[in-house]
């Protein structure tokens, strides 16, 4: 195998400075979080400046979280704690699609500079296929956040998988409370994956 070009290297560059924003987010989140629990067993003025300032970042992270666990039913104090999973969570989702997105550019870079159209074509479905699947893996994780067709993150991921989730739950009858759908998709969408592993991108 030839060594990557420099373009191929500037995509794995960006993947990687990519990777570091997102892992330095979480943790400037993580500490956020941590401080403002710390501050409120403190038992501080709440109107002193560190409170202030504290919160003043904090609030537009953890209010939607708060308002979320009561609507469950569940206590409020636990928000701060739920929005770092959560943006851990949603960190993974932005690595996750970053790494498909730039393993199919270095892809379809190596077929287009080795003279393989046809090794180029199954680069960009394969990875259109390691996107997707990526989609409804979201989806999933906001729909047991019962997050509705208003919120607009929620919308794009509705409107973009349902093409193929639709007609299999049409067609495949749910299971108890839980809809098979999705586990038949991913099954489909790996098939996929190993078709095109095993023609497309031999040549």
């Amino acid at each position: 195998m030839l060594e990557p070009s420099k373009l191929e290297l500037i995509f794995l560059s960006m993947g990687r400075i990519f990777g570091g924003v997102i892992v330095a987010i979480i943790i400037a989140v993580i500490v956020l979080m941590l401080v403002r629990l710390l501050l409120n067993y403190a038992d501080l003025n709440p109107f002193s400046a560190p409170v202030l300032f504290v919160r003043r970042w904090s609030d537009p992270l953890v209010d939607p979280v708060r308002r979320g666990l009561l609507n469950f039913g569940f206590p409020p104090n636990a928000a701060p704690l739920v929005t770092i999973l959560i943006t851990i969570l949603l960190g993974y989702f932005a690595v996750r699609l970053s790494d498909d997105l730039i393993e199919t550019l270095v892809r379809v870079s190596y077929s287009a500079r080795t003279g393989r159209p046809i090794a180029l074509i199954g680069s960009l479905l394969y990875g259109a296929l390691a996107v997707y699947a990526t989609l409804i893996f979201i989806r999933i994780v906001f729909s047991w956040a019962q997050l509705s067709y208003s919120n607009r993150i929620m919308r794009f991921l509705i409107n973009a998988t349902e093409p193929l989730l639709g007609p299999l739950r049409r067609m495949i009858p749910p299971f108890g409370f839980f809809d098979l759908s999705a586990l038949v998709a991913f099954f489909i969408i790996q098939l996929l994956q190993v078709a095109i592993l095993n023609t497309l991108l031999r040549f």
